[in-house]
């Protein structure tokens, strides 16, 4: 690839570059100082943020018209953000600003950029660059041979090849534009992994021939060898990120780059390129449950994050726009925040580029409720208690693109886990790894497959006192001989009936009708229907293995549980649950709608209570959340605590203590509150 390499000072050199609506002006070449201005956080330190964007397109004929400094400094004497990260580049692939080295979009009122760059400086707040990477239309428009090829030999609309000289011409000239003639201190590069396609070109197909050996490229799912493919695109990926993190530090090592979404729950691995930090736009519209898990997978990636919610939604027409509320946002921020992450918010800027100025209050009620929690919250560590698998090999196993979240099944496991208030962490294999010991309860949500080496680890983790439960049929079936059952034939797709504690409630997915040994207990019940003389078969099954114990639920329990929110389906859940781990570290009794999270900080022992109580999933405005509480509260310690507070606030709790057991009442939980226990 190296006969399209081309230096950044060649490219600057060039006055004009050839464009739809004639000649790009060059910009100013003069360099940012950043010796005369005060210090800004880099992204490792920094807590909270604003995002906007606005993907220029062909219509963009006057940006920068309405940009000025008074509209700028608004942002920062209201929010008062460590950064804020603007637009420069969007999916279109026209550029927001003049310049020399990529696609304009059509026309300018000066260059806001600089006027964006300046006054941030000014007031040691650090600029980071909404740039979309992978996704540039505008460039393959003007270079039809820079297209990703689909399997019909179709070429992308949207989707560049990593064999093409895109990299080496477009996106690395412009972020060392950006990072040396503007002054930015980053990118938040928008379009990559989430947006990546097998590539069908003749140099992706040669270069999968030369260094697999496989010499039939398949071309859809179910195709021999479909798996192998997909992870030689998957590392494709891996090695253009790594080649223009590189290419980028070498000539402005300062400039900090994160890829939306890499190394995320959408791309579920481990971290293997020096990005600065992660991050990722959540659901705008099930924003609870798309943040809960999320969060829980970045905060053992060991490398800085945050997460960003949408400050608008829509209901049910793409463009029917509606602005969320403060409190809406305090709650999706608290998610967030109450697993040591940072925040940001998304506000739309307008076609010219300036801002919607009057929806800064709400940015500003959101910004005083997260500055409230930062020193108790921020990078905290959570203590294990409950680990649910996200596993990379399962879930490369089952998708058919190159990164997908399809994370359904792991999302309802954990929804119902939370909302019968366990402490969850989701982790990933390599999360794990010399560390099965630290977890009380592993849990393995609907996985088909494993990796023969991690499920030996599972299997001596149980073995040495571990407890390990499995969800789902697929799961099960892999580790029949420890469960001590013997499946009988293949899954069903005909929905039972689960019985628990008296009462009854449906099921979805696939049921695995199973014969129990001597070694293993039956737990529940699934019934053919609603009678309750109907034929039943166990709903899961509890062994004991080694000094611990392995359980196996045999219906879907991950899909069934977001479908009808079920309280009979969450209780048969964590009564497993407890059975596996009878004490955890926090238990919270008094409503199912508080998420409870664990950690430490600064050596303090955190309790974390998030209220996500009302129609979060399906109301996309709301103007109103109802308090939760009372909520009692017994956190097994072994020494008396010396202080216990409620946060924020220093608010003194009354506490009993007996026989290593604080016990102590929450009075009400508006959005989030932390018990701080030193």
């Amino acid at each position: 690839m190296t006969k399209y390499n081309l230096t950044v000072a060649a490219l600057l050199s060039v006055a004009t570059l050839l464009s739809g609506q004639g000649t790009i002006a060059a910009v100013e070449t003069e360099k940012f100082d950043p010796s005369k201005f005060p210090p800004r956080l880099k992204r490792a330190d920094s807590f909270l943020g604003m995002h906007f964007d606005f993907h220029a397109g062909p219509d963009c004929t006057e940006i920068g018209r309405n940009t000025t400094r008074a509209m700028i400094e608004n942002i920062v004497d209201q929010v008062h953000p460590d950064y804020v990260q603007i637009d420069c580049k969007g999916h279109r692939g026209l550029s927001s600003y003049p310049t020399a080295v990529g696609h304009q979009a059509p026309g300018f009122v000066g260059d806001p950029l600089r006027l964006w760059r300046q006054v941030t400086a000014e007031r040691g707040v650090s600029l980071y660059l909404h740039y979309s990477g992978v996704w540039d239309s505008e460039a393959i428009i003007r270079h039809p041979d820079w297209a990703a090829i689909d399997a019909g030999g179709k070429p992308s609309p949207n989707a560049t090849s990593f064999f093409s000289p895109y990299a080496d011409q477009l996106l690395i000239p412009q972020l060392r534009e950006l990072a040396g003639v503007y002054g930015a201190d980053g990118a938040w590069i928008d379009g990559e992994c989430w947006a990546s396609v097998a590539d069908y070109g003749e140099a992706a197909l040669r270069a999968f021939r030369d260094t697999t050996g496989i010499q039939t490229v398949p071309r859809k799912p179910g195709e021999a060898h479909w798996f192998e493919f997909l992870q030689f695109q998957r590392e494709l990926f891996r090695q253009y990120l790594r080649r223009y993190i590189a290419a980028v530090k070498q000539t402005n090592p300062n400039f900090e780059l994160c890829s939306n979404w890499a190394y995320t729950d959408h791309m579920a691995e481990p971290v293997s390129a020096p990005l600065d930090f992660l991050s990722g736009d959540y659901s705008p519209g099930d924003s609870v449950n798309s943040a809960r898990l999320s969060g829980r997978y970045l905060v053992r990636q060991g490398t800085p994050w945050d997460l960003m919610a949408w400050s608008f939604t829509r209901k049910t027409d793409k463009q029917d726009w509606r602005q969320k509320t403060a409190v809406q946002l305090q709650r999706e921020a608290a998610v967030v925040v109450a697993l040591g992450g940072g925040f940001q918010a998304y506000f739309r800027q307008k076609r010219d580029g300036s801002v919607y100025d009057e929806q800064m209050p709400i940015m500003a009620e959101v910004a005083k409720f997260c500055r409230a929690r930062q020193a108790i919250c921020h990078r905290a560590e959570p203590v294990p208690q409950v680990a649910l698998l996200l596993s990379t090999a399962g879930h490369y196993r089952r998708i058919n693109r190159l990164y997908n979240r399809d994370l359904s099944r792991v999302s309802g496991t954990l929804q119902a886990l939370l909302e019968g208030q366990q402490s969850v962490e989701v982790v990933g294999e390599h999360q794990l790894a010399g560390r099965m010991a630290e977890y009380p309860l592993i849990i393995v949500p609907e996985w088909e497959y494993l990796e023969p080496a991690f499920k030996s680890d599972l299997v001596a983790y149980a073995k040495a006192g571990g407890n390990v439960l499995l969800i789902g049929p697929g799961t099960a079936a892999l580790f029949e001989t420890e469960l001590g059952v013997t499946l009988e034939g293949k899954p069903a797709t005909q929905p039972l009936h689960l019985a628990h504690q008296g009462a009854m409630a449906p099921t979805k997915g696939q049921t695995q009708a199973v014969t129990l040994s001597t070694a293993a207990r039956p737990f529940g019940k699934l019934h053919e229907n609603t009678a309750p003389d109907s034929p039943t078969q166990p709903a899961a099954s509890i062994a004991t293995l080694g000094k611990g114990k392995i359980a196996a639920v045999y219906f879907s329990l991950g899909q069934s549980y977001p479908v009808t929110r079920d309280a009979r389906v969450r209780q048969f859940a964590n009564d497993l649950v407890r059975e596996l781990f009878p004490q955890p570290m926090v238990e919270v009794k008094g409503s199912p709608d508080v998420d409870v999270s664990v950690a430490r900080n600064r050596g303090k022992f955190l309790v974390n209570l998030v209220n996500t109580s009302g129609p979060h999933q399906s109301e996309p405005i709301q103007a109103s959340i109802a308090p939760v509480g009372p909520l009692t509260l017994t956190i097994r310690t072994p020494k008396r605590p010396a202080k216990l507070t409620l946060e924020p606030g220093a608010q003194n709790i009354a506490v009993d203590y007996r026989n290593g057991v604080a016990t102590l009442v929450v009075p009400r939980v508006e959005i989030h509150r932390v018990v701080v226990v030193e």
